[in-house]
C-alpha cells in the first residue's frame, strides 16, 4: 500500500510540474473547492475556527464564504508548492518577490554575516520560503519539519525539497545536527510557529483566544544571540507571491533578556496582523485552539499521628 501511494503521489507531482504555474494554481483551487464539499470533518474545523475568531464581526454567510475560499487557497498552495519546488530560480523570480529584506542589514556592518532566526507560519505557499533563500546566495537556509508516517512519501517529499538547497532537520530526531548547524555563520533558520505546540507549549493569546504556542524560535534566538524576525508569504494573485520580512523582535529589554513568553507574544501579534490582512491566506484546517490540559490535583501527603511530616515529604 505504501508503494502504491508513492507512485500515485509521484504521478500527481509529475503532472503538476509539467504545467505552467498559473494553470497549477487553477487546478489546485478546483481541487480545494472539491475537498470543501467532500471533507466534512475539516470543513467543520475551518468553520468553527473562523466563527470563534470572527463570529462577532462577520455574518454566518461571510464565514462560510471565507471557509470555501480557504479550501481553494489551501488546494492552490499545495499544488503550487509542488510546482515551485521544481522551477528554475530565474523563472521563479518572475512569480516571487521579497519585501523588507533591508531590515536584515545584509549590506555591510557587523551584522552582515550573522545568522538569523525566522518565525514563520502556514501562510500562502509557505514552502516557497526554502526557495527564497536562493535570492541571497551568501546565506544557507535551514528549517525543521515533522516526517510523514509513510517512509516512501516522506522520501518523496524530501527529494522534492532538495532543489532549494535548504537544510531540513526532523524536529524529533535531528536536534544535535540542528545545534551543530546553528553555530555556523550565514544561516537563515525558520521555525514554523503557528501550530498547536502540545502540553509543553506556552499558553498565549492568538486572535483573542489562548492556545499552545511553541517557544522554539525565541529559545534559539536567545540561546545563540541571533536576531529574530517574522516572515509572511502573501499570495498576491494565483501563481504569484510576496514574502514580507517583519521588523526585528527584541530579545533584550533594558539590558536584560526578555522572557520566551514576551517574545512569542510579539510573534503571535505579528501573525494576527497577517491573518486579519488576508484571512483566507492562513491554514485554518489546523486545530490551533485545543483546550489546556487539565491539571491533576496532587493530594497532600498525610501527616503522622504526631503531626510531623513523613521523611521526604515536601513542605
Amino acid at each position: 500500500m505504501d508503494r502504491l501511494l508513492y507512485y500515485v503521489a509521484l504521478c500527481l507531482i509529475k503532472f503538476l510540474q509539467a504545467l505552467p504555474v498559473v494553470w497549477v494554481a487553477r487546478v489546485g483551487r478546483a481541487g480545494g473547492a472539491l475537498f470543501y464539499w467532500v471533507d466534512a470533518r475539516h470543513r467543520r474545523v475551518v468553520t468553527g475556527n473562523l466563527t470563534m475568531c470572527f463570529g462577532q464581526e462577520k455574518s454566518p454567510a461571510e464565514i462560510h464564504a471565507l471557509a470555501r475560499e480557504n479550501f481553494r487557497r489551501i488546494g492552490e498552495n499545495f499544488a503550487c508548492a509542488v510546482k515551485t519546488a521544481s522551477m528554475e530560480l530565474e523563472s521563479l523570480k518572475q512569480h516571487m518577490e521579497a519585501v523588507g529584506v533591508e531590515k536584515l542589514k545584509l549590506t555591510g556592518g557587523p551584522e552582515a554575516d550573522t545568522s538569523r532566526v525566522f518565525a514563520i507560519g502556514h501562510f500562502g505557499n509557505f514552502e516557497i520560503f526554502a526557495r527564497s533563500i536562493q535570492l541571497l546566495p551568501q546565506y544557507q537556509g535551514a528549517t525543521t519539519y515533522r516526517a510523514l508516517r509513510s517512509p516512501a512519501l516522506n522520501h518523496l517529499l524530501l527529494s522534492m525539497r532538495e532543489k532549494s538547497g535548504t537544510l531540513f532537520f526532523e524536529r524529533r530526531l535531528d536536534g544535535a545536527a540542528l545545534r551543530a548547524a546553528i553555530n555556523r555563520k550565514n544561516l537563515f533558520i525558520g521555525f514554523l510557529s503557528d501550530q498547536h505546540a502540545g502540553d509543553n507549549g506556552l499558553r498565549l493569546p492568538f486572535l483573542g483566544h489562548d492556545c499552545s504556542t511553541t517557544k522554539a524560535a525565541a529559545v534559539f534566538a536567545m540561546r545563540y544571540q541571533l536576531p529574530l524576525h517574522t516572515a509572511i508569504c502573501y499570495r498576491t494573485r494565483p501563481g504569484y507571491w510576496r514574502i514580507e520580512v517583519g521588523d526585528a523582535i527584541p530579545t533584550h529589554e533594558q539590558g536584560e533578556m526578555r522572557s520566551a513568553e514576551a517574545i512569542m507574544l510579539d510573534v503571535n501579534r505579528a501573525f494576527e496582523v497577517a491573518v486579519r490582512r488576508d484571512p483566507a491566506n492562513w491554514f485554518w484546517v489546523h486545530k490551533r485552539w485545543k483546550p489546556a490540559p487539565k491539571k491533576v490535583a496532587v493530594p497532600k501527603p498525610a501527616a503522622e499521628s504526631s503531626g510531623v511530616m513523613k521523611t521526604g515529604d515536601a513542605v
